[in-house]
């Protein structure tokens, strides 16, 4: 029972969070950082020029919004591309409708990447 109690939260959590558009996207996170964590790759912080460059403390990438999602690559890695939720300083990384990330909105590069 208290896997679905679980899964009944984290449901919960994404319908709580406000879906962005790509503006909306372009305005919360250019300029900042975000630091979070995603499924699969763990822990990250990252900063987002707006020249589409994203610097880390040990890789670089960088950044697309096409339509309403954010898109990264990070070298030779393919393009993936997540639908960005916000609710207040947190933001949820989606992709087919599942969370995949979390990230906390931190102003400016406070980290100096």
């Amino acid at each position: 029972m208290s896997g679905l109690v679980a899964a009944t939260a984290v449901a919960a959590g994404a319908a709580a969070a406000d879906k962005l558009n790509g503006a909306q996207i372009r305005d919360t996170v250019v300029g900042n950082t975000v630091q979070g964590t995603m499924e699969g790759t763990g822990d990250y912080a990252e900063f987002y020029e707006q020249d589409g460059t994203i610097k880390a403390q040990a890789y670089s990438g960088t950044w697309t919004i096409e339509g309403d999602d954010m898109c990264f690559q990070y070298g030779s890695d393919p393009k993936m591309c997540w639908e960005v939720a916000r609710e207040g300083d947190t933001l949820q990384w989606i992709r087919d409708g599942k969370v995949e990330g979390t990230g906390t909105i931190a102003p400016g590069n406070p980290r100096n990447f």
